[in-house]
């Protein structure tokens, strides 16, 4: 196993690529990236143990990503690097929220040093951009989640962490692992859907040199990299058979055998599993064993869909758009709505299939389409504003009583509120332009914008 997973943000090429090579020699994972947007999107992609991080960089620099790494109150050690050696480059990164700071050239004893101290001073937990999201929501549905969560952290109890995909599995992972008494533990999340069972294996359960081609050197799975924290089996209903009889027997006997290896060896682990699958259907099917379920299934979380929680979209929404602007380096005016009243009611009318992850995904969409500014109807994708035809408040409210079904009298009324401009109105009927122009050929209005 690595010493840790890093993270190196700096668009020197040069730099990035010595800095990275004496860090691997030293056993680090590290992942590099050019720019501050790269650096954000590996943080959302992944997790990692330290931050590298140049200070001054063309687009978002250093200081902005610091600031909204922060603001979601990430974990995160972060060692700023910079080529601008004052004291005043120094004071503002420390104080935007930088663990330590180093300037160029940095001696590799120096960052060494410098790297190993912060990892032994990090939290237990691999940080990525979720990692300290709260769970958002005022719905009895997410109340009884989280008082359940409440209820289980304390425990040594095996969790089972069931829902439709994007609704939060890892957030609930999280925070039952931030709440128990393994916290100052690792924390470890693998998705068993995304690798495939030679691979998986090997990850889980780890190797040793010349178990089979490749493997050039012994391997720490990560159950023992888990040991005295908590490890996430994401999508657990997607493990084949074979694999599923190992799962079990470490979870009967609390230890592993490394692939190509004769020896167990003991570990100390708290699993939670997570799946979108039904697994009764699965074992009904065949398809998972029961011993496993049983073993799992000690507690369960039954996470709700976002359609079934929709007064709590508003606040998912506001929260997304909060972080934007804090990512952003924007400041946002105390008491200013981010979304219009039509978007809003076009948000919560749209049943989100994709949940949580596909409103976040929505959000910032509108987000860039409206420049950080507030965003209005048109800024949406247009599926969710197709899918607001008939709420509340858009097609209908232009439909009269005496024609309720009568289209083209809502549309007409739309114009003319619209004083004839096409684009707003298909806001105000909450549908897409390309939408209305349509429906104006089928029924034949011919208003001119």
């Amino acid at each position: 196993m690595s010493a840790g997973r890093l993270l190196l943000v700096d668009d020197d090429r040069a730099f990035r690529i010595s800095t990275a090579a004496l860090l691997r020699e030293e056993g680090y994972e590290v992942v590099g990236a050019a720019t501050g947007a790269e650096g954000v999107e590996a943080l959302k992609a992944g997790r990692f143990d330290l931050l590298l991080l140049d200070l001054r960089m063309p687009g978002l620099d250093g200081i902005r990503i610091v600031e909204a790494l922060r603001t979601w109150g990430e974990g995160i050690p972060i060692l700023m690097i910079s080529g601008y050696g004052t004291v005043e480059a120094a004071v503002e990164a420390l104080h935007a929220g930088a663990d330590d700071f180093l300037t160029k050239p940095v001696e590799p004893d120096v960052l060494s040093a410098r790297v190993a101290q912060l990892l032994e001073r990090r939290p237990g937990t691999a940080s990525g951009a979720e990692a300290e999201r709260p769970l958002v929501g005022r719905s009895p549905a997410i109340a009884e989640v989280l008082r359940q969560i409440e209820q289980v952290a304390p425990t040594e109890a095996t969790v089972l962490v069931t829902g439709e995909t994007g609704t939060g599995k890892e957030l609930v992972a999280r925070a039952i692992h931030a709440a128990s008494v393994r916290r100052s533990g690792a924390f470890i999340a693998v998705n068993c859907a995304a690798l495939a069972e030679g691979v998986l294996e090997s990850e889980l359960f780890g190797h040793v040199r010349g178990a089979f081609t490749g493997a050039v050197k012994d391997k720490v799975g990560l159950f023992q990299a888990a040991d005295r924290g908590t490890l996430l089996l994401d999508e657990i209903g997607d493990v084949s058979p074979g694999l599923q009889q190992r799962l079990l027997r470490v979870l009967q006997e609390r230890e592993v055998t490394r692939v190509g290896d004769v020896r167990p060896q003991r570990v100390d682990v708290r699993v939670v599993a997570a799946t979108r699958r039904d697994l009764r259907e699965e074992m009904e099917a065949g398809r998972f064993r029961d011993d496993l379920f049983y073993r799992l299934n000690v507690f369960r979380i039954a996470l709700p869909p976002l359609r079934e929680r929709a007064e709590d979209v508003p606040l998912l929404a506001e929260h997304r758009l909060s972080e934007l602007s804090a990512l952003a380096g924007r400041a946002r005016p105390a008491g200013e709505a981010l979304l219009s009243p039509l978007a809003m009611r076009m948000l919560r009318a749209y049943h989100w299939p994709g949940n949580v992850r596909e409103l976040f995904s929505a959000i910032e969409s509108a987000w860039i389409r409206s420049g950080g500014a507030r965003i209005e109807g048109q800024h949406l994708p247009e599926e969710v504003r197709e899918a607001a035809g008939g709420a509340p408040g858009s097609l209908g409210r232009y439909r009269a009583p005496e024609t309720q079904p009568d289209e083209r009298e809502a549309i007409r009324r739309a114009l003319a509120e619209a004083d004839g401009v096409r684009a707003k109105a298909a806001e105000l009927l909450g549908m897409g332009r390309t939408t209305l122009w349509r429906k104006m050929k089928e029924l034949g209005l011919e208003e001119a914008e």
